[in-house]
């Protein structure tokens, strides 16, 4: 098992997710895929149409991080200009792909056939593969480790499934959660010096209101099962000892 922790950073693209037109919900598909395949969404910016700011943002995350995302901007009108963007970046030319455009001919081969707007889905920076869409036809794009990927959630979780087992991970990130009423100032500073004495463990506090009453649940993550399970003995003993009463695995 490869000890690296390996990252992905993602953009989201539209001016429609920034106006709240559409709710993105492709943050935390990708997020929960990306766990799946050992590796940690570590950041995510979203930004709108224009393309230095895509650029920008791609070739900050890119460079942060072993894979990046970007979902959004890749359909056929004017302002889906994602691959010119993602082009710029890095520094290569925007061309046809014949094997998109052939699977295009096909998909619309009774819908009237290829037209300007629908050709624009062919076009890939030079050096870009396919990913495969089997929702609507036009795939995503894969050049190097990065990967661009439509804005529709349910056209994007295809081509995540088809990206499955692809992708070189490390170590699964565990987690053990407890929780109670207990209030999280209350104990902030016990969990600061728990974490702080378990270098390999993070700990994550969720306050929550409930009954009328205020509680936390408290979630210890670590790629080492027996740092966990040591992070997690010392944080029960520390609610145990401030006389917290508290649930394995949250409540």
């Amino acid at each position: 098992m490869n000890k690296r922790i390996y990252t992905a950073g993602l953009v989201v693209i539209g001016d429609e997710i920034l106006s709240g037109r559409t709710h993105d919900k492709n943050i935390a598909q990708v997020a929960s895929w990306l766990q799946v395949q050992n590796i940690r969404l570590a950041e995510v910016r979203v930004v709108p149409d224009v393309i230095e700011k895509i650029v920008e943002a791609v070739n900050a995350l890119r460079a942060d991080n072993d894979y990046l995302f970007t979902t959004g901007g890749i359909g056929p009108t004017h302002d889906d200009i994602t691959v010119d963007a993602v082009a710029k970046a890095l520094g290569v030319e925007v061309v046809i792909h014949p094997e998109a455009r052939a699977i295009l001919e096909r998909y619309y081969a009774d819908k009237g056939g290829l037209n300007e707007g629908r050709l624009r889905m062919a076009r890939v920076p030079e050096g870009g593969e396919l990913i495969p869409n089997r929702m609507s036809g036009a795939p995503g794009i894969r050049i190097g480790n990065l990967h661009l990927m439509a804005g529709v959630p349910h056209i994007t979780a295809g081509m995540l499934d088809a990206l499955t087992g692809t992708l070189e991970g490390g170590d699964p990130l565990l987690s053990e959660t407890v929780g109670g009423f207990i209030p999280e100032s209350e104990v902030a500073v016990m969990l600061r010096d728990v974490e702080k004495a378990h270098e390999n463990c993070q700990i994550g506090s969720y306050p929550f209101f409930r009954e009328g009453k205020v509680g936390s649940n408290f979630v210890v993550r670590s790629t080492d099962r027996a740092a966990l399970d040591a992070c997690m003995a010392a944080l029960c003993d520390g609610l145990e000892r401030q006389g917290f009463a508290f649930t394995h695995g949250g409540i």
